[in-house]
């Protein structure tokens, strides 16, 4: 692939969106290799967590590829969003942790990339924004749903109506990110985060992506319900055995992930 790059160790897939003199922006090229990346790295035993990053120090992904929105007709523009919300779909539909490492620029698409993940951790340098409204457009990979999700219906609109960007800081204080780290400290930091879900049930953590997911904006009682399925179905790996036992026998767990 030439801008995506996968490194697997210790159980951790870095993938490294390298684009850097675009500033690492999404174009069909960029999204192809994303879905591949993913595709693969479902059935890699030895990729357990996923963690996403932007190639340099300036930028995670600052955007999509705007450079053909003035020749798009809406036909194409419709295809344009699908393709983008497909790709970031995959990502979110991940039952390994996928966490976000925002090194730079988190913009339009890359902002939208951030939100697809299931955390997201930021340098003290990184920006967010979904600007497209200053380009007579809107978010279409994923921005209007999953930011009022995220961060609450009024907050998101100020982003996606004022266009304006955020710092980290501010974005930490409304919910957009889980914490903030040094610049020169993110990944070590990023992975250590890593390495805590690593210590925990494999099949727990997919069980536990699963129904929050799939209870999200669903009524309380459809969620529970969902909950107690996940609960049952947990309850048939060997894992869930293995953890009860090491635990009454007071000494750390061997997951098989299965």
């Amino acid at each position: 692939m030439e801008f995506v790059r996968v490194d697997i160790q210790g159980g951790i897939a870095r993938v490294t969106i390298d684009r850097q003199s675009k500033l690492n922006a999404l174009n069909a090229q960029v999204l192809d290799e994303l879905e591949s990346c993913f595709e693969d790295l479902k059935n890699k035993a030895d990729a357990r967590i996923i963690i996403i990053t932007g190639g340099g120090d300036k930028s995670f992904v600052a955007g999509a590829d705007i450079s053909q929105f003035p020749s798009l007709s809406s036909a194409e523009a419709y295809q344009f969003s699908i393709r983008g919300q497909t790709v970031f779909s995959l990502i979110e539909s991940s039952l390994k942790p996928v966490i976000a490492a925002v090194n730079g620029f988190a913009l339009g698409g890359g902002c939208e990339l951030a939100l697809a993940c299931h955390l997201r951790y930021a340098s003290t340098e990184a920006r967010f924004g979904q600007p497209e409204v200053k380009l007579g457009v809107i978010a279409g990979y994923g921005g209007t749903q999953r930011l009022p999700r995220l961060i609450g219906l009024g907050q998101a609109l100020d982003l996606l109506m004022s266009g304006r960007m955020v710092g980290a800081d501010e974005a930490l204080g409304m919910g957009l990110v889980n914490g903030i780290f040094d610049g020169a400290e993110l990944m070590e930091k990023v992975e250590e985060v890593a390495r805590v879900i690593l210590k925990q049930g494999p099949q727990a953590v997919a069980f536990t992506l699963k129904a929050a997911y799939a209870g999200a904006g669903r009524p309380l009682a459809e969620g529970l319900a969902i909950e107690a399925a996940a609960f049952r179905d947990v309850f048939e790996t060997e894992d869930r055995i293995e953890g009860a036992t090491a635990f009454l026998e007071r000494r750390p767990p061997e997951f098989k992930n299965r």
